[in-house]
């Protein structure tokens, strides 16, 4: 099973502060590798400066917080 399997949301964090740099639009499917690059593939085409923020960033689930949050705000 993997670290992903059941996870309602993802999101990339900043390794230093695990605080979220981005949530991932999508529900997450797949395997975490095709999961990882999904997200990152997602994160890449939003802008120039991606690129540099995801040296230092890493795929993770949303906490039980973190998703009541983003439902209330894009509700």
């Amino acid at each position: 099973m993997g670290k992903f399997a059941g996870a309602e949301m993802v999101g990339l964090r900043i390794n230093e502060t695990e605080k979220l740099l981005a949530v991932y639009p999508n529900k997450p499917e797949g395997t975490d590798e095709e999961i990882e690059k999904a997200v990152k593939f997602w994160y890449y085409q939003q802008g120039c400066e991606a690129e540099e923020k995801m040296k230092n960033a890493y795929v993770d689930t949303l906490t039980e917080y973190e998703i009541k949050l983003m439902n209330k705000l894009y509700k």
